[in-house]
């Protein structure tokens, strides 16, 4: 067992398909960033990353791309990840010089390939050693669910690339369910129906704040939710234009992504013992992630499953927390790796 020197800092990061986040092991969450990078698109040089980047998105001249390196919860562009990591973790330790023990967080869905990749790249990136945890793990103690009780706990973790379910019982996941349908799901459904309904073009930074502003999971509650004016160019004319949207039609435009994550929470439980299904039942499912803060979400999932359904604290942070609290067992995890 390796043997920790003094003033090494032991780091957990969330990194997720729309943000990453980065917990010190005694501080707390110390950064919170967009997962975009911006390149020179001719010469491959990092221009920016996080927040600087985000901005760029859907405004760079053709010399410059903003990406975002991480797709559906896994790695897509292996490089540009390798240079966002690194540089989040060196805005994080304030220390280029330091080389952390890491833990990351992954979806629960995962190939061994696409989390060797994870470790890879968390090596590469300054880790002196790098570990997983699994998302909805993480989530679940980011929430204070009591996972290592022998009582069985539901969470349902939606993010920006994957919405990741499972029942969680004696510090081990029981059944689960990882699905690549998730925000940005939400956000592509938003951009379509305006386009097909409108005739407006619209871009993924307002399809997000459409979402914010008024996003519901019920079409029928969406009737109380004003309009919305949104900027796009006229399909039609090829111009500027501003058009009103309602949020029956939002509603409407991600039904389907709704029922994804309402089968992903019904097959999870016809999963599960019948004893943690009554754990389920007494306790609740628990939802976290930017997903959670949907409106309604939580009283549609409540009503097609016939079970209580809670946002955690924090939601969005609660992944970071988690991974952060695993560090603790750190030592543990090196024995079984």
């Amino acid at each position: 067992m390796a043997v920790f020197k003094m003033g090494t800092k032991n780091i957990g990061i969330d990194l997720g398909t729309a943000n990453t986040l980065v917990y010190i092991d005694g501080e707390g969450i110390v950064l919170s960033e967009p997962s975009v990078v911006a390149k020179n698109s001719r010469t491959g040089e990092i221009i920016s990353v996080g927040s600087e980047a985000r901005d760029m998105i859907g405004r760079t001249p053709a010399s410059i791309t903003a990406i975002r390196p991480m797709k559906d919860g896994v790695i897509a562009d292996y490089d540009t990840t390798v240079a966002m990591m690194q540089y989040f973790i060196e805005k994080a330790l304030g220390d280029t010089n330091a080389k952390p023990y890491v833990m990351v967080c992954v979806p629960s869905g995962v190939t061994e390939v696409e989390k060797r990749a994870v470790i890879d790249a968390t090596r590469v990136a300054g880790a002196r050693d790098a570990y997983i945890i699994e998302e909805p793990f993480a989530a679940a103690i980011g929430a204070g669910l009591p996972v290592m009780d022998p009582t069985g706990s539901m969470v349902v973790d939606i993010g920006g690339g994957t919405t990741d379910v499972a029942t969680i019982s004696l510090g081990g996941i029981v059944s689960s369910r990882s699905i690549r349908t998730a925000g940005d799901r939400i956000n592509d459904a938003i951009i379509a129906y305006v386009r097909q309904h409108y005739n407006l073009l619209i871009g993924e930074r307002t399809a997000e704040q459409v979402k914010i502003n008024i996003g519901s999971a019920s079409v029928a509650k969406a009737k109380d939710i004003k309009n919305m004016a949104i900027r796009g160019r006229d399909l039609v004319t090829g111009l500027p234009k501003t058009v009103d949207v309602t949020a029956v039609d939002i509603a409407k435009s991600m039904e389907d992504i709704v029922s994804d994550i309402i089968t992903a929470v019904k097959e999870t439980l016809e999963e599960t013992s019948p004893e943690i299904a009554a754990d389920v039942i007494d306790h609740g499912i628990v939802l976290t992630g930017g997903g959670a803060l949907l409106r309604n979400l939580a009283e549609v999932i409540s009503d097609a499953t016939k079970v209580p359904v809670f946002i955690a604290q924090d939601p969005l942070d609660c992944v970071a927390i988690g991974t952060g609290e695993s560090l603790k067992n750190i030592d543990a995890m090196k024995k079984h790796k």
